[in-house]
């Protein structure tokens, strides 16, 4: 029995490893998990499409603080996207309209 285990812990590892590392944001993306955007602050290029990815099991929104005027999601479930081009230089600071306290802002460079 302990052969077994010793045999499995590894793969157990890796699993956790290269799971993990399946799980991590794409370079101009956000995810949304346990109620927070991740990153909080994003740094990109003018012309970057930056993709937000709910990863909660609650519905999310993505909502400009300019009231939504540059650019508000529909309410996304689980494993839901929205993605937006920010064509112009400047800090989009957003926010979860159903949850406000969860913020995020991108700065574009």
């Amino acid at each position: 029995m302990n052969t077994i285990h010793r045999r499995a812990l590894p793969l157990a590892a890796m699993m956790l490893v290269f799971g993990f590392a399946a799980y991590a944001a794409e370079p101009d993306s956000v995810t949304i998990s346990n109620f927070a955007f991740s990153p909080a602050i994003l740094s990109v290029s003018s012309g970057t499409k930056v993709t937000w990815t709910n990863k909660d099991e609650e519905p999310h929104t993505v909502t400009s603080a300019d009231a939504g005027k540059t650019f508000k999601s529909d309410a996304l479930d689980t494993d839901d996207s929205f993605s937006f081009t920010f064509d112009k230089p400047g800090v989009y600071k957003y926010f979860c309209s159903i949850h406000p306290h969860m913020t995020g802002t991108i700065v574009v460079k």
